[in-house]
């Protein structure tokens, strides 16, 4: 059995960003596993602009973001394996994993970072009635297709679900002469981006259906027509409301979920708002020494948070190697309430933690005119006015070591929205 310092289960932007910053932090025995022929995940296609404003201060295509991380890897000679399964990780850091040349493997670790990202979510499709024919796609499969197989999944297309990759596929499909004839989404707001909605869908007249969902779905060999309804507040479609679109394909964009089959072997927790896992103020799971970041953490809508995160994910991960866990160290819970979803991270450890620290969260729902409020304990530290928050977009809040060493017996942190 092989022995690393640090294994990174996932060769994308996570992964990358990771190995990198455990590499500046003088960890030397390093190995990334990537399933996929090359490195830098999904970014390889995703072609479109957008990427790396954060990061680079500069618009990137996602390849180029990708690139950009690949090179600082193979400038610091860090071991990486393609084409590699990773299929159990224990809880004690042993890491099994596949390929042709080695067969079956396993590694001991003495620290693990999962960043295997996320995948799509192909349940849109399933409570639809009617049949099963073909041309119906998820959204990053004929995002795959088209950007970097060069097939055209069809030439009449409707879109279920306005998440980000559903929207910049409508765009690519306008742009490669399909038709775009609707984007439904069944919620009462969009999945993705306001600038997504702007720069693919009203820029190109594709009309955009709040509260509508698909009903049926016609056509044996091959999608003929998609019939979309409206929906009531109890998501259930309304009778009379029918539209009827002649198409050829249906896409869907139903949402994305972490990949965390492996957490879950290894026991990881898994929050059951995120699917993703539980991790304190150093992203560091409930097992000891098994840190986590990127999409597998949870869904981020910029590429640049996924690489900042990742990079504080190894720096703790060489710390753990390098200098062990202090097991005294008090924990405080974050509980997210009105409105806030939930945070990452769920705990942090004020003793422990860098000076400044970025809780990320979600919100259920659009909220116009309120205002992020921070509480310790019961104390106000912290509102923050917001003009119009939505699901689609992920929120922060800043919290410093400063401040939090004013409270040495601090109980719990309250992250809630409040009426400004």
């Amino acid at each position: 059995m092989k022995n690393y310092d640090l294994v990174i289960v996932g060769g994308g932007p996570a992964g990358l960003a990771a190995a990198v910053s455990a590499r500046d932090n003088g960890i030397e025995s390093i190995l990334v596993i990537e399933r996929d022929r090359e490195l830098g995940g999904i970014l390889n296609q995703c072609i479109h602009n957008g990427f790396g404003l954060h990061t680079f201060k500069e618009e990137l295509t996602g390849p180029e973001y990708a690139a950009r991380f690949a090179a600082q890897v193979y400038e610091r000679n860090i071991e990486y394996k393609l084409n590699t399964m990773v299929m159990d990780i224990t809880d004690d850091k042993v890491v099994t994993a596949m390929n042709r040349e080695d067969g079956m493997f396993q590694i001991q670790a003495k620290a693990v970072i999962l960043a295997m990202g996320c995948r799509e979510r192909s349940r849109g499709a399933l409570n639809i009635p009617g049949y099963r024919p073909a041309g119906i796609y998820s959204a990053g499969t004929a995002q795959r297709l088209v950007n970097m197989e060069g097939f055209m999944p069809g030439k009449k297309c409707v879109i279920l679900g306005s998440g980000d990759i559903g929207l910049i596929m409508a765009r690519r499909m306008t742009l490669e002469g399909a038709k775009v004839e609707v984007v439904a989404e069944l919620m009462p707001y969009s999945g993705g981006l306001k600038r997504n909605i702007v720069q693919c869908l009203d820029d190109f007249g594709i009309p955009l259906k709040l509260s509508h969902t698909v009903i049926d779905i016609e056509g044996k060999e091959r999608v003929e027509a998609i019939t979309i309804a409206q929906v009531g507040p109890d998501r259930k479609p309304i009778p009379g409301t029918e539209i009827r679109y002649e198409c050829d394909t249906l896409l869907l964009s139903c949402g994305l979920l972490p990949e965390n089959e492996l957490s879950r072997s290894a026991g990881v927790d898994l929050s059951p708002i995120t699917s993703g896992p539980v991790v304190n103020d150093s992203l560091e799971t409930n097992i000891d020494g098994i840190f986590a970041c990127g999409n597998v953490l949870h869904v981020h809508d910029l590429v640049d948070y996924v690489s900042q995160e990742a990079t504080t994910a190894g720096k703790n991960a060489a710390n753990y190697i390098k200098n062990g866990k202090n097991a005294e160290a008090k924990e405080v819970q974050i509980f997210p309430e009105g409105g806030v979803r939930y945070t990452v991270p769920a705990t942090i450890r004020p003793s422990e933690m860098d000076d400044t620290l970025t809780v990320r969260f979600r919100v259920a729902d659009v909220y116009k005119n309120y205002a992020i409020c921070t509480y310790f304990d019961n104390e106000l530290i912290n509102k923050r006015k917001r003009p119009v928050m939505a699901p689609g977009e992920m929120e922060q809040v800043i919290l410093t070591k400063a401040k939090l060493a004013e409270f040495p017996d601090l109980d719990k942190i309250t992250i809630t929205l409040e009426e400004a």
